[in-house]
């Protein structure tokens, strides 16, 4: 029995890592060095890391010309070629969007967190482009952190949002970890953490 439970483990663990790497099709937008070395880079972290938990689009595009964003297409730049951790947590950030726009309890808990913090920065680098946004980007930074977290463990965790506090976002990065246990009983009431293996990208509902 216990060799039978063994063998499932095991390849239940090979799906999740053939999943992380075959879901994600990565392009480049104007094929250039750098570009290409980011896709490369995103590959091999996807083949290193079981992303599987935290992959709900599967189409990325490396733009170097662009800031990272979700939608319609899940696009990322070049700027952390040499920062395999920076670009994990941008990549987790923005399946995030992906994540929260699928779930249908999105609205009651940015809801929630404009009781909790009834006012908020906008626009500037402490916050987002308007106050829905800086609600949003709460629950997305937050779940960025559980994804990295996850994947490299509370002390890279941490590392990375204190480096996002002083680079962009700061006043929401810095709340996150400054507020992490609130928001998470947000995220967790309301259904946005992922809790399971996504076979294919779509709610958990």
């Amino acid at each position: 029995m216990r060799s039978f439970m063994f063998s499932v483990m095991l390849v239940l663990s090979v799906i999740r890592v053939s999943y992380s790497q075959a879901v994600v099709e990565i392009e480049v937008m104007k094929g250039t060095r750098d570009e290409v070395q980011t896709k490369e880079q995103l590959q091999r972290l996807l083949k290193t890391y079981d992303l599987s938990r935290w992959i709900f689009t599967k189409s990325v595009l490396i733009d170097e010309s662009v800031i990272p964003h979700s939608h319609p297409i899940l696009t990322l730049h070049a700027r952390h070629l040499k920062d395999d951790e920076l670009l994990l947590s941008t990549f987790i950030h923005e399946q995030a969007h992906w994540n929260i726009t699928q779930r249908p309890r999105s609205r009651q808990a940015i809801d929630e967190l404009g009781t909790l913090f009834p006012k908020v920065p906008v626009v500037g680098r402490e916050g987002a482009q308007n106050e829905e946004s800086t609600y949003l980007h709460l629950l997305v930074c937050y779940l960025e952190y559980r994804g990295v977290e996850a994947i490299l463990g509370e002390l890279k965790a941490r590392q990375v949002m204190e480096f996002w506090s002083t680079d962009h976002y700061t006043w929401i990065y810095r709340t996150v970890l400054e507020r992490k246990r609130e928001i998470g009983d947000i995220a967790f009431k309301h259904k946005l953490i992922p809790t399971a293996l996504n076979f294919e990208p779509q709610p958990l509902e």
